[in-house]
């Protein structure tokens, strides 16, 4: 078996005087061990010297300016409940008027939830109406711009092919637009050079 010297909490256990199944041994190994023999009476010697220091009590309130300066994290669910308690009023009467108020609030949030679940119809509608009426809107403002571009007959025969036709017809309109514009900057380009 290995030696070892007593460790710290051991010699406490000794200087406390305790008593039990591993106290024992721990006490005939301090007999035995010179050095563990020596730790022991200086840690005897500190623990005489401090019961003979004065016993000082603090003054009042000690606890609460220590404690109010620590920052206690509380749980979520206590805090939560905490909260709550602050807004629950102390009276009786009072109390019953808050669980009153409380419980005609739940029941028009509700009732608001039921009527917004069973009138989602008319959101539905609503809005396809309001996309029919835009796009309506948008159909009639690009006929009229194709109209006063290429004429009345260019709309007659968007009108017989459909939207689609409609569409490419607005293309084929910035097509040319845009064909145009890079034709008049390059005659133009050109026309500054065979001036110089």
């Amino acid at each position: 078996m290995q030696h070892r010297h007593l460790l710290s909490n051991e010699i406490d256990l000794l200087l406390d005087g305790e008593v039990g199944f591993g106290v024992a041994p721990l006490r005939a190994h301090a007999d035995d061990c010179a050095e563990c023999r020596a730790r022991l009476d200086e840690a005897l010697v500190v623990a005489d010297a401090l019961e003979r220091l004065p016993h000082f009590a603090p003054r009042t309130g000690f606890a609460d300016r220590v404690l109010s300066q620590v920052q206690i994290v509380q749980p979520w669910h206590v805090a939560a409940l905490d909260t709550a308690r602050r807004f629950i009023p102390e009276s009786r009467p009072l109390r019953a008027v808050a669980i009153v108020g409380a419980g005609a609030a739940s029941l028009a949030v509700s009732a608001s939830a039921v009527w917004i679940a069973f009138s989602a119809d008319l959101s539905f509608q609503s809005a396809a109406f309001v996309t029919s009426r835009g796009r309506d809107a948008l159909v009639t403002w690009a006929g009229r711009a194709v109209e006063a571009a290429l004429g009345g007959a260019a709309v007659d025969a968007v009108r017989s092919n459909g939207p689609m036709a409609m569409v490419a017809g607005v293309v084929a309109l910035v097509a040319a637009v845009g064909v145009a514009a890079f034709g008049f900057r390059a005659l133009a380009a050109n026309s500054r050079q065979r001036g110089n």
